[in-house]
This record gives structure tokens, sequence and C-alpha cells, in this order.
């Protein structure tokens, strides 16, 4: 029995003299528990967000000088009502109410300045709310294009906050449904690179064509992203764009463009698919059901009981049967308050009258079991 006590024992005798393992620059993966593990990815969050300070250096441009000619309506798009206000409601709430909210609850700074770029004929049925946020909401003039719509917008910011502004994000108001997780990764990323802009992956495949009737070839899609807004960018690195626009008689399309006429890098954020543009009167309808989906909120600004729009809400009128051009919007009918007349209840449908089509500005108890947001993203 010696020889095999003798056996049983070698394995371990024999690691007792192995010589000592040399130092190695290569990591070892350790087991770690659950709990390890999610400490560490709360630390590494807490950290992440203790980069982002908030947004004491950002203004917001809102940008709602379109005409909306698409629409066919009898007013600009950002002032049709989407289930109980205002397309323009959402961005100024968003902006003036719940943003500065979510910062005071998370230790951030608010928005510095919010201006709204619009058309002076709409601005006195306005004035009650730019009154009421006094020091955080101001009025710009639009230009001619975009561009200039911007570049009204951008001056009147540095004039207001005396150039303490150090970016600029530049909002449609014709998008009324961007969340607030995408603007803080919106505006963290164009604060560490310089320039970023919401976007997501182009999902339709591209043609291109050179007379609108033939196809000249398909455009590789997984280069392409649909972009969005809000679009930020050094306030800085802007103005400098602007001249160089102008010099060199460019054409941009969109405000990171100019960042790009520069050579300089823009960030792409990646947003929701849900961001979408109201241009069409099929739009309104998408909006008021991920509106319905999300469970949003009524829009409350202060300046409740103004008379804005003079007395209960009105309707807009938007009719399909005009080929083309804008119809000349009534006072009595130019904008409709969410906070004059009657609360709208959950369970009520208007439709606004559109010829042969219509669309829906309340909630409609047949949309609770449709596809929620997050099915729609991808």
């Amino acid at each position: 029995m010696l020889w095999l006590q003798l056996l049983l024992l070698l394995p371990f005798s024999a690691f007792a003299f192995l010589p000592p393992a040399a130092p190695s620059n290569r990591a070892v993966a350790v087991p770690r528990s659950t709990a390890a593990l999610a400490s560490s990815t709360s630390l590494h969050s807490s950290a992440s967000s203790d980069d982002f300070a908030g947004f004491g250096n950002t203004g917001f441009l809102i940008l709602a000088g379109g005409t909306g000619s698409r629409m066919k309506a009898n007013m600009p798009k950002q002032f049709l009502t989407l289930r109980s206000c205002p397309v323009l409601y959402y961005s100024l709430h968003l902006f003036l109410e719940k943003l500065p909210q979510y910062c005071a609850g998370k230790g951030l700074s608010p928005p510095a300045q919010v201006v709204l770029v619009m058309d002076p004929k709409y601005q006195a049925e306005y004035q009650p709310i730019v009154d009421k946020y006094e020091g955080k909401l101001a009025f710009a003039n639009p230009g001619e294009e975009r561009q200039g719509s911007v570049e009204n917008g951008l001056n009147k910011l540095v004039d207001l906050t005396d150039g303490a502004c150090e970016y600029v994000a530049v909002h449609d108001s014709a998008r009324p449904l961007v969340t607030i997780p995408e603007i803080l990764d919106v505006v963290g990323d164009a604060q560490k690179v310089g320039a970023a802009v919401l976007g997501v992956p182009c999902k339709a495949t591209i043609k291109e064509s050179e007379d609108g009737e033939t196809v000249l070839r398909t455009i590789p899609r997984a280069r392409l992203w649909e972009v969005h807004t809000p679009q930020v960018v050094k306030v800085e690195a802007l103005l400098r764009g602007f001249e160089k626009v102008k010099k060199a008689n460019l054409e941009v399309t969109d405000d990171v463009s100019i960042i790009e006429a520069l050579g300089e890098p823009v960030k792409l954020t990646r947003g929701e698919y849900t961001n979408l543009k109201i241009t069409t009167p099929e739009d309104m309808d998408v909006a008021s059901a991920i509106l319905a989906d999300r469970g949003e909120e009524e829009i409350v600004l202060v300046g409740g009981g103004s008379s804005i729009g003079g007395g209960s809400p009105q309707k807009a009128v938007v009719d399909l049967s005009q080929s083309s051009g804008e119809a000349t919007a009534s006072r009595s009918n130019a904008l409709a308050s969410p906070f004059s007349g009657a609360p709208k209840r959950m369970h009520d449908k208007d439709y606004n009258n559109m010829g042969g089509a219509r669309f829906v500005d309340g909630f409609d108890p047949a949309r609770r079991g449709g596809p929620t947001p997050s099915k729609w993203q991808e």
C-alpha cells in the first residue's frame, strides 16, 4: 500500500517544487458577483454623468418661421392642433418646463436661454407666454431661408446672454416628439466634439435620379443617415461658418452643414425614429398615436388663462383640395390655446376638416392596443 500512497501524493508534491510563475502583464479574468457587476456599472454611469454639468453654457433656438406649404393648411404647420394644442407648444413645454424640471432633479444647470424664431405677424399671439417667461424666452425674426433664421436667432441669443452661451442647439418646431434623453445625448456629444446632430440610420432604399423619371443609381444604404434636430454647434464655430458661407456663396441645407464647410468634425448622435417631422397631414396622425402610446401629459405653460387665440380653442382647417399655396389665416383662427376654455378629456376626439381625409387631434381609444414607440424605432 506504500506505493499507492506515494502515487496519490505525487501530483500535489510536484506543484510544491515548481518555480513561482513570472509576472505577466496579461489581464486575468476574475469571476465577479452580480452585485459587484451592478456596482461597477453604477459607478461608471455616475462618473459619465459627472462629465456633463448641464445646459448652463447652451442656448436653444426654436425655429417656427416656416410656412408649411406641403400641409396645404390655412396656417403654418407649427400652429396646427396636435391632440389638444398647437404643435409648437410641445417644444416650448419641453425646453421651458420639462427639461428645467429634469435638470433640477438631477442637479444639472438648466438651459441658459430659449429664442423663438417666429414671423412677426404671429408674435402678438405668443407675447403673453414670452412675458411670463421673461428672461428665459425671447423672439427673433426669421430670415428668407433657414440659414437666415438661424443666424438671426443666434445673434439674438448672443446679445441676450452677453456671449456667455458657448453652444447653441437648433430645433425645428415641427418636431414635437424629441425626448429628453436625445437632448442629453446630442448636447453632451457636442460639448465633447464641437458639433453634433441627432440622426438615425436610413431604413429606406434611396435611388438617385437626374430627371426624376429614370434611376441613375442606388446609393448604398449602410452609409446613409437621416438627420433630425436638435443640431448642436459651438457658437464661435457657427459664426465663423456663416462668414465663410457668405463669402463663398455656399448653399447649405442644415446647421451642421456649415460646420462641415469649415472642415471640422460633426458627431452623429443616435436618436429615435419617433422624432419625426410634421410635414404632411398623415404625420399628424402618426404623431398623435405616438403621444397617446407614450401617455404624454397635457401641455402646461406659464400664462394659463391668457387671451391667446381669443377664447375657446380653434381648430385649424386643412384643405387637401388646394393644389398649392397657403391660405390666409384669420386672426381669430390663427392659433389654438390649450389653456383657454374647458380642458380636453382624454377620451374626446376631434377631427380637422380635410375634405376627403382627416386626422385625429384628440386621443382615440382604439389606439390603446397599438404599437409602442419602442416597436417603431427600428
